[in-house]
């Protein structure tokens, strides 16, 4: 199902403004054609660790036909090979992801959440346990934003997806603070926003 309604508001406006300020922000950026595993017309079963029984239709082509208002500066991929959650997120590896998304991730060699693995080398994340009190954890993705974001990058379409997208447009608001407060390209400048926007698919390098 795809969401057909429109997100209003400032944090619309501001994410135009971000949009323009990162060249080539487009939701596949840095794809290519061989590096995107074809539609799957079939049902993905999940069977691993944080949840089990749990299956999926893919419906669209990898990186294609997002909703209007979504425009992830980054794939997950790239995430991925930048740096995120300390390295923890995705240590498991899980099957339903393409193979090269591993290729040159930098994940958690431990079980443990590592700063250093992370692109601005903060920690920029609250655990998982906060997450759930607050109610932003959809049964369907228990690890949160970024598994809904993997998903629906690879073609799951679902009906939290409106929620998650205007969950991405709020954060828009925090790029604009890095625009306001530092000089473009200074990474050193509010590095534990850079970083926590980069969990969600921002691209700050050059803000």
């Amino acid at each position: 199902m795809c969401v057909s309604s429109s997100f209003r508001g400032s944090s619309v406006v501001e994410q135009a403004t971000v949009n323009r300020l990162v060249a080539g922000s487009i939701p596949a950026r840095g794809a290519t054609k061989e590096s995107l595993p074809r539609v799957r017309s079939c049902k993905l079963r999940i069977l691993k660790c944080m949840q089990q029984n749990y299956s999926y239709i893919r419906t669209e082509k990898p990186g294609e036909n997002f909703h209007p208002d979504f425009k992830p500066h980054l794939t997950p991929e790239q995430m991925l090979e930048m740096g995120v959650f300390g390295g923890l997120y995705f240590s498991d590896t899980p099957e339903e992801f393409p193979d090269s998304w591993w290729k040159n991730a930098k994940l958690s060699p431990d079980g443990k959440r590592h700063k250093d693995l992370n692109y601005y080398h903060v920690n920029a994340s609250q655990p998982l346990t906060v997450w759930r009190h607050k109610g932003w954890i959809h049964s369907d993705d228990p690890r949160g934003w970024f598994q809904w974001y993997c998903r629906y990058y690879l073609g799951r379409r679902h009906d939290d997806d409106e929620r998650q997208i205007r969950r991405w447009n709020g954060m828009a608001r925090h790029a604009m603070q890095i625009v306001k407060n530092c000089r473009p390209g200074d990474s050193n400048c509010r590095p534990k926003q850079r970083q926590a926007l980069l969990h969600w698919a921002y691209d700050t390098r050059n803000l």
